[in-house]
């Protein structure tokens, strides 16, 4: 039998709980509304709210500001909200990014699959994805592809990665090298097998990120010159 106090100290807590729900609420639709404000100084804030105390309803708004956040440090901010929400949580989310045909929408999505690390999301790193047509989705795809390869796949990867070799400026040529040192010793026969190819822009490339998988406190330019002097003697990466 419930006696009076303990009912009224029920109807308290029942009470209690649903003021904490109200303002809970209340706070969760202030951060939805302020990832969208105009201020990025306001949806910075909002994004550190949403890692900071992370639900379920903020995930379709990180990931869709994702997509569009002009501001850096903002973007930074949002894929850190999303590492806070449990895994698998994003991970369905943000495999359906990769299909956008926004680029930074793919590229964002990349890069936050590779913090979250989750590796269900492999199958959806494509051939397409790493062959990207722009450099900033083609190089998160490498830097995603390296953090979720499943064991055993390294070396299919790393011929996937070679078939880049060469391609853009000295930037985007330093990110692939790195993706493929990444990747460990697994790399060589590759490495040694560009080294020969027909395009001199690949044999360099080739060349110097082997020089960095033997040195890595060698820089990229370095490597590169060296390559380049490889190259003048009629040497290759064996006999260099």
């Amino acid at each position: 039998m419930t006696t009076p106090k303990q009912g009224t100290e029920q109807g308290t807590e029942r009470d209690t709980a649903a003021d904490t729900k109200r303002d809970t609420d209340t706070d969760t639709t202030r951060t939805l509304h302020a990832l969208e404000d105009s201020r990025s100084s306001v949806r910075l804030r909002a994004a550190l709210a949403a890692g900071t105390s992370p639900q379920p309803r903020f995930v379709d708004k990180l990931i869709e500001r994702c997509a569009i956040e002009p501001e850096f440090y903002v973007r930074e901010t949002l894929t850190w909200a999303l590492t806070r929400h449990a895994s698998p949580t994003p991970v369905p989310q943000l495999m359906d990014e990769l299909r956008s045909e926004r680029t930074q929408a793919r590229s964002q999505a990349l890069h936050t699959l590779s913090k979250i690390g989750d590796r269900q999301a492999w199958p959806a790193l494509t051939a397409a994805l790493l062959t990207d047509t722009d450099d900033e989705v083609a190089q998160s795809a490498w830097r995603a592809a390296v953090v979720l390869v499943p064991e055993g796949e390294e070396a299919e990867l790393a011929r996937a990665l070679a078939a880049q070799l060469g391609r853009g400026g000295r930037a985007v040529q330093l990110s692939l090298s790195r993706a493929l040192i990444a990747l460990g010793e697994v790399i060589t026969p590759t490495l040694r097998a560009a080294t020969t190819d027909a395009d001199p822009r690949v044999r360099r490339h080739a060349i110097a990120t082997e020089r960095l998988l033997k040195n890595p406190d060698t820089g990229f330019e370095f490597a590169i010159e060296e390559a380049k002097r490889i190259m003048a003697l009629g040497t290759t990466s064996q006999e260099g």
